[in-house]
C-alpha cells in the first residue's frame, strides 16, 4: 500500500529536524515535494544561494519547488500529485485558499511559540526578549488569519537563562518531531485528531525584527538589556553607538545593582566593558567594530580607546 502523499513548505533551517524524520518513515508518508523560497543573492559577492530547506531538499533528491508567489499553478500541481497533506513551518507566504484546500486531509502549520502567544513573524526571539522560561511549537490548522488556526497540540521548551536565540531555535526544531510523532498516532491523517480554537483574548504578536530593535537602551531595566541581546544575536544582532560608530556587542553578563550614574556611563574598560543600565550593571565580553571581526573586550580595547566615564548612547 502506497503511503500518503505529503508536501512540505519551509524555508528556515529550523525546518529540518522534521524533514529528517519524513524520509526515514517513507512508509508512514511520502515526501514528494517541498517548496521553498526561491534562491536570492546573499553576502558581500551577491553569490545566488539557496535557503536551508532548498539546499536539504537538493542534497537528498526531493524535488524541489520555489515559486517567487504561490498560487493556484502550485494548488493544481498539489491536486494532480494527490496531495493528502502539506505541512508548513517558516515557510515565508502567504498561503491562499486555493493552496489550504488542495490537500485531501488538510494544511498544517508548525508554529514557534505556545499559542495563542506570540503570533507572527519572530516568536522565538520575542519570547527571549520579553524573559520567558518557556516557549514552544504547536501544530495549529492553516487558516486565511496569521497564526490564528484552531490547535492540536503543543511541545513545550525551556528556555534556559543563558540560551541565546539560535540554542532556542534548535530546541524548537527539535521539539517538532515528537509533537508530529504524537499528532499523527492520534490520528492526524485519519482526520481524527481533535483542534480547539485559540483563545482570542490572550493573543500576543510577535512582529517581525528590524535593524532598529539591535541598537541597545541603557535606560531598560538591566535584565531586559541582557534578555534582548541573547534574543537579537543572530539577527539583528545588538550594537551601541559612541561617538557616531556603531559597535556591536557579542556575550555578555549583568548583574544588579544600585547606582546614580547616568544610563550607558562607562563604569570600568578592562576584562569586560560594564556599563550602567537601568537597576544594574551590563558587562560585555565580546565587541566589534564595523568591518572588524568580534574580539574579547580586552584586546578590542587595546586597539580602540573606551575609558571609565564615557557615556554611550542609545
Amino acid at each position: 500500500m502506497t503511503a500518503p502523499v505529503c508536501v512540505f513548505f519551509g524555508s528556515d533551517a529550523i525546518c529540518l529536524p522534521i524533514l529528517d524524520a519524513l524520509i526515514l518513515t517513507p512508509d508512514r508518508l511520502q515526501l514528494r515535494a517541498v517548496v521553498s523560497q526561491p534562491d536570492r543573492r546573499q553576502g558581500r559577492g551577491k553569490k545566488m544561494s539557496s535557503n536551508p530547506v532548498a539546499a536539504w531538499a537538493k542534497k537528498n533528491g526531493i524535488e524541489l519547488l520555489q515559486p517567487e508567489k504561490p498560487g493556484a499553478e502550485l494548488a493544481q500541481w498539489m491536486q494532480q500529485q494527490s496531495t493528502a497533506v502539506a505541512l508548513v513551518m517558516a515557510y515565508g507566504h502567504f498561503l491562499n485558499r486555493a493552496l489550504r484546500q488542495a490537500p485531501t486531509v488538510g494544511m498544517y502549520n508548525f508554529h514557534a511559540s505556545l499559542l495563542p502567544k506570540y503570533r507572527g513573524a519572530a516568536p522565538i526571539e520575542w519570547a527571549i526578549a520579553n524573559g520567558e522560561r518557556e516557549t514552544g511549537v504547536a501544530l495549529m490548522q492553516v487558516v486565511q488569519a496569521m497564526d490564528a488556526g484552531d490547535v492540536a497540540a503543543v511541545e513545550r521548551v525551556e528556555i534556559e537563562p543563558t540560551d541565546a536565540a539560535a540554542a532556542v531555535r534548535r530546541k524548537v526544531g527539535q521539539a517538532v518531531v515528537p509533537l508530529f510523532e504524537r499528532c499523527v498516532k492520534a490520528g492526524l491523517m485519519r482526520q481524527e485528531l481533535a483542534f480547539s480554537p485559540q483563545d482570542t483574548a490572550a493573543a500576543t504578536h510577535a512582529r517581525k525584527l528590524k535593524k532598529a530593535d539591535g541598537l541597545i537602551d541603557f535606560t531598560l531595566p538591566v535584565e531586559t538589556v541582557y534578555n534582548r541581546i541573547r534574543a537579537f544575536s543572530t539577527w539583528p544582532g545588538s550594537f551601541f553607538d559612541y561617538q557616531s560608530i556603531l559597535i556591536k556587542v557579542g556575550r555578555c553578563e549583568w548583574r544588579q545593582e544600585q547606582h546614580q550614574l547616568k544610563f550607558g556611563t562607562v563604569l570600568s574598560a578592562g576584562e569586560a566593558l560594564c556599563v550602567a543600565v537601568g537597576g544594574g550593571v551590563i558587562s560585555f565580553r565580546e565587541l566589534q567594530r564595523p568591518g572588524g571581526r568580534l574580539l574579547p573586550a580586552t584586546e578590542f580595547l587595546r586597539g580602540f580607546s573606551i575609558v571609565p566615564g564615557d557615556r554611550l548612547t542609545d
